[in-house]
């Protein structure tokens, strides 16, 4: 089943229904998006598209990207979303090695690109390109079939094409409204994340029922323009980073905004600190959801509900709020040793997850595939455990796991406690090689507080192996264009 065809379900049965927002301003009720989808589809195929040919998307956050977006895949085409702030030839280099038949941009994005002779054609599509009215059959396409091709982010080397199946991301959806939220007509998708990753794949259970799609007239993360459309529409969902749950947190102390007309933020993308959640639902109240997943088994693995997220009950609610959930309904999840093998409950290894969420490999990568796909299983690269009710806790990636002395540490764990003192605003922690030890535990800390008073903290809570030998203050920690910490940065800062 090609994806696209929910979309025109839709607009067969809640035609008038607002669809389409730019700010407040309508752009189009889903009768009409669904016909400038099908305009869309119909210019694809008069420019030679084919049914699995690759269509790059080099767009920021605009009301275009979701009618280019459905077009490509109602003509059988597979999307290649790229960041928007992505530079030009990074951009450049992800659609020659998707194949790319050409690219959709915004204007600026467009415009850098054509200046540095991109590989392929460059188009800059307004919505009043695809009003023309055509009727248009949606290409038929099979779940195995490719819908989206998403490139990783690129912490550690040139980003590697995760193949995304339509048959996946069918599989996302309805795991969404099983374990995540539900999702009505009366809802308000707001797209304040880029609209290349998460945020954007969320779009499709909400075009399933029909809810509302707003796209800042920011392009982006502003959180005064997140608080007034909240409460111009209602009912607002919308995917963030941990960072910018934190960052939304700090500016609705600081000017007595409530989140009033936001029902639900899922975060995802990062490591949420407890004391940063905890802060964030005494404010809000019940509104987060936290997902795991990865390109490679989007959005999909774990879930956290707004319950658990809330819940100051249970004796261990701490270390649930910690993990990262349980097991979606779609997948499988189980902690391995570097073998592969089974652990027992709650000891700490590789999360590992099969199931028909899982990608089918990496795009002309069979040695990445390989390494990643073994036995069935996804090896995620991330380290955690599982304890007897279910519950994942996640450590840390197991290449930024430190051995110091011979014993583990995981960073993630020291994270936590610095992150407990009120004048800390960002820590993150990594191994420094050490001739003697293997590595030192180095601590880079965002904030105005005492090395001294960080040490107490830290001899108080954990044990003193695990203390920072040394911290680093800086004004703002390196994170790449998803708002993920860029250790490999911080690491290079010891060479």
């Amino acid at each position: 089943m090609n994806l696209a065809s929910w979309l025109m379900r839709t607009a067969q049965v809640s035609g008038d229904q607002p669809a389409l927002f730019h700010g407040t301003d309508q752009i189009a009720n889903y009768a009409k998006l669904a016909n400038m989808v099908q305009s869309c589809a119909a210019w694809l195929q008069d420019n030679g598209v084919s049914a699995g040919d690759h269509i790059g998307i080099f767009m920021k956050n605009t009301p275009e990207y979701l009618v280019v977006f459905y077009g490509i895949w109602a003509a059988g085409a597979v999307a290649v979303p790229i960041n928007g702030k992505l530079h030009p030839k990074e951009a450049d280099w992800i659609l020659g090695n998707a194949e790319a038949k050409f690219v959709f941009c915004c204007d600026g994005l467009g415009a850098a690109l054509s200046e540095i002779e991109c590989c392929v054609p460059v188009f800059v599509p307004a919505l009043g390109d695809f009003k023309d009215g055509r009727s248009f059959h949606i290409v038929d396409r099979h779940s195995d079939d490719l819908a989206w091709l998403f490139y990783t982010s690129g912490t550690t080397g040139r980003p590697k094409g995760v193949m995304i199946t339509h048959g996946m991301i069918r599989q996302m959806a309805l795991g969404y409204f099983a374990d995540v939220d539900n999702v009505t007509a009366q809802d308000t998708a707001l797209y304040a994340a880029p609209m290349s990753h998460g945020a954007g794949l969320y779009n499709i259970m909400h075009m399933r029922v029909g809810a509302r799609h707003v796209v800042p007239k920011s392009g982006g993360f502003e959180e005064g323009e997140i608080f007034e459309l909240a409460r111009h529409f209602d009912n607002v969902h919308m995917f963030a980073a941990p960072t910018m749950v934190k960052r939304i947190t700090q500016i609705a102390k600081k000017n007595g905004e409530t989140g009033a007309g936001i029902r639900t933020i899922v975060y995802a993308g990062g490591p949420m600190y407890l004391a940063d959640i905890i802060e964030a639902v005494d404010h809000f109240g019940p509104i987060f959801v936290q997902v795991y997943g990865q390109g490679e088994c989007p959005m999909g693995i774990t879930a956290l509900s707004r319950d658990e997220v809330c819940d100051r009950i249970h004796p261990n609610w701490k270390e649930r709020l910690k993990s990262v959930g349980r097991t979606q309904s779609t997948v499988e999840v189980q902690i391995g040793d570097e073998n592969g093998n089974i652990l027992p409950i709650g000891e700490i290894g590789e999360i590992m997850v099969r199931g028909d969420l899982v990608m089918p490999g990496y795009w002309k990568n069979p040695e990445a595939s390989e390494k990643t796909l073994r036995n069935g299983w996804l090896q995620t690269g991330d380290m955690g455990a599982m304890d007897q009710d279910g519950y994942v806790t996640m450590h840390d990636r197991s290449k930024d796991m430190i051995i110091s002395g011979g014993t583990n540490i995981y960073p993630r764990e020291v994270e936590e406690v610095l992150m407990t003192h009120p004048d800390v605003i960002e820590a993150s922690v990594v191994g420094r090689p050490n001739a003697e030890w293997g590595e030192d535990v180095v601590a880079f800390v965002v904030g105005d507080v005492s090395t001294d008073a960080l040490d107490d903290l830290c001899l108080s809570q954990i044990a003193r192996f695990k203390r920072p030998k040394d911290y680093v203050f800086l004004d703002q920690l390196p994170k790449n264009n998803y708002g993920k910490v860029l250790k490999t940065v911080l690491r290079e800062s010891f060479k």
